[in-house]
């Protein structure tokens, strides 16, 4: 899908708020709001923007520690590499999950409300999965920056 001025714009603007209504958006980016809902509706079906969500800060649920775990397996043979997908994909703590090059498989980013309920989750994912080689776990002792804002370039 090609993306005009319009539709750059469009997008930056539902990035830093995606409540915004149609006609809001329509004036920050000098539009008529028809115009502006029909181009969103379109942003949103052809999955230019894929999800509509609310950001919700872990402590405020409970869940107080975030890790990055780095993780290598054993074998990536197309089964087992969808079986351990399959898992993280349907692991709730798991906020993401990402296959990567390098010296590891994948990077994990995951909530706990604390360490106990981490040595469960290892336990059932790492210590249990006979295809996972090793892991490294990371504790976030700060996040300086947290989001999935995308630069967008400026129009023309």
């Amino acid at each position: 899908m090609e993306l005009d001025d319009f539709d750059l714009q469009i997008l930056q603007s539902l990035q830093e708020d995606n409540q915004r209504t149609s006609q809001d958006v329509a004036e920050r980016v000098n539009l008529s709001p028809v115009s502006c809902l029909r181009r969103m509706k379109r942003l949103r079906e052809s999955k230019v923007v894929t999800a509509d969500v609310s950001i919700v800060d872990p402590a405020a649920v409970g869940r107080g520690i975030t890790m990055v775990v780095l993780v290598s397996l054993e074998s990536e043979r197309a089964d087992k590499l969808d079986h351990f997908k399959r898992a993280m994909a349907g692991a709730p703590e798991i906020m993401q999950c990402m296959s990567v090059t390098g010296e590891v498989d994948f990077v994990l980013t995951l909530t706990m409300r604390d360490m106990a309920e981490y040595e469960v989750f290892a336990q059932r994912y790492f210590w249990g999965d006979p295809n996972v080689k090793r892991f490294s776990t990371l504790v976030v002792m700060s996040q300086v920056k947290n989001g999935l804002t995308v630069p967008v370039p400026a129009p023309a």
